[in-house]
């Protein structure tokens, strides 16, 4: 499947450049015709194209070298395949080698064969692309808020992890809310590396992974003898975690009768090993999470209400789904993207603002989690070095969802700023598409530019 570029054909002959033109139009891509190197520089300056074809003899002289400086300059990015005669052959070879000053991405000798110049400007075009998204998204990292592994630059987890900054510096216990795969472990991970305790241990205790019957051995420990298989004595994680944080997850999952030793060993700091009335003195930051609802735990007799208490207090974190925050679902796959390529060996280079597009529309039930998962199974699976809408998983690919970029609340913003918002979203949720993103807005595709460019925001 061949990446859909704006490519600018330059060249003195006009009915060379249109056949140029419809091949290329053919093979998916965009383009725009010029014949002399001026009309290249301003084409250059209104739309930055993905790849330039140009004559290396423009106007009847060797301007072509001129229109490669000009688009290196405006557009970094961007590559471009060069056309010459046999006379030229060298010295289109020295600017594909070229280190340093103009510099071209390949070349073709006349006669054309307009099949081997798609194969070449499709290459080209996935160079470009490449770089294009990369420095896109390598400003979007700079842009975004990255704070012990939470990546994102929607509000909904800035604010939270701006708190959560805020609360490690605390004695206070933290709850920790948030749907099943959002990664909660990894906010409480965060908690404890920027407290006072860092330094101490950090214990992780799944209460819905362990049976009753064990979860109070396992907290509190026990002594010899004291139940069946209690061989030697064991201490608990409690004990284990002195001086650090404790983490209890699911702890929504956890039996009533282990929360009322629980909320006593919360408030007294003591703890009693199983089979021993010998009390012991702990000193524990506690951070619980749990994906259910605990006001509807309450109601059903499931859970404490005094033990809701002592945990929220005023210190309470939601993490929000995937679901709203899908702006930064392009940088997650970025950041996965990468992950995956380092533990697996891969060469992945990077993902088609299509397939982009469906993982950004897609409702996500398994949030962060499952988006990980997919990433690393596509790298794993994928037959080339570029990920396709054809690698998605089929529930993916069938998405028929049309959802927009989750944003801030808006009002008492001005209309020019909701504007600017809108159409940024637009154009990340279309992959960084020009003319798509123009059609979704209904504007043309001039407008658009000349509103990025009025954002600053033109590459």
């Amino acid at each position: 499947m061949t990446d859909t570029a704006f490519v600018l054909v330059v060249h003195r002959d006009a009915d060379n450049s249109e056949s140029i033109a419809r091949t290329l139009r053919d093979a998916g891509h965009a383009c725009r015709v010029v014949q002399s190197a001026s009309e290249a520089t301003q084409s250059v300056r209104e739309r930055p194209p993905d790849v330039v074809v140009t004559d290396l003899q423009v106007d009847g002289s060797p301007a072509g070298e001129e229109v490669i400086a000009t688009t290196l300059q405006l557009a970094p990015d961007a590559e471009v395949v060069l056309i010459v005669d046999d006379l030229n052959r060298g010295r289109a070879r020295e600017l594909v080698t070229a280190e340093s000053g103009p510099r071209a991405y390949d070349y073709i000798v006349k006669p054309l064969d307009l099949d081997e110049l798609r194969l070449k400007v499709d290459r080209a075009a996935r160079q470009a692309i490449v770089a294009r998204q990369n420095r896109e998204m390598q400003e979007r990292i700079d842009q975004s808020f990255s704070f012990e592994g939470l990546i994102g630059s929607s509000p909904a987890l800035v604010r939270e992890i701006k708190r959560v900054r805020k609360l490690a510096k605390s004695k206070s216990t933290i709850l920790i809310t948030g749907e099943t795969g959002t990664g909660k472990e990894l906010f409480a991970q965060a908690i404890h590396t920027n407290s006072p305790r860092k330094d101490k241990p950090f214990k992780v205790v799944n209460c819905a992974a362990i049976s009753e019957s064990l979860l109070e051995s396992e907290l509190f420990g026990h002594v010899k003898g004291a139940f069946t298989g209690a061989m030697t004595n064991r201490i608990g994680i409690l004990e284990a975690c002195d001086g650090g944080t404790l983490f209890l997850d699911e702890i929504g999952d956890m039996p009533m009768s282990m929360q009322a030793k629980l909320l006593r060993t919360i408030e007294t700091g003591e703890i009693t090993p199983v089979g021993t009335n010998d009390m012991r003195h702990v000193d524990v930051r506690y951070v619980a999470a749990t994906h259910r609802d605990l006001g509807e735990q309450i109601k059903k007799g499931a859970f404490r209400e005094d033990l809701l208490y002592r945990l929220r207090a005023h210190c309470r974190i939601r993490i929000p789904p995937l679901r709203e925050r899908r702006e930064d679902i392009p940088l997650l796959i970025h950041h996965f993207l990468q992950l995956a390529n380092e533990e697996n060996d891969a060469h992945i280079e990077y993902i088609s603002p299509e397939a982009t597009r469906k993982l950004t529309e897609y409702g996500w039930p398994g949030n962060v989690r499952e988006l990980r998962s997919v990433i690393e199974s596509m790298v794993i699976e994928a037959e080339t070095s570029v990920l396709q809408v054809s690698d998605l998983p089929e529930l993916i690919q069938g998405t028929r969802e049309i959802v927009p970029v989750s944003g801030p609340h808006l009002a008492g913003w001005s209309m020019s700023d909701v504007e600017r918002w809108h159409v940024l979203n637009t154009l990340r949720l279309a992959g960084g598409n020009r003319e798509k993103a123009a059609k979704i807005l209904k504007i043309g595709a001039r407008t658009l530019y000349r509103k990025l460019k009025e954002y600053g925001s033109t590459n």
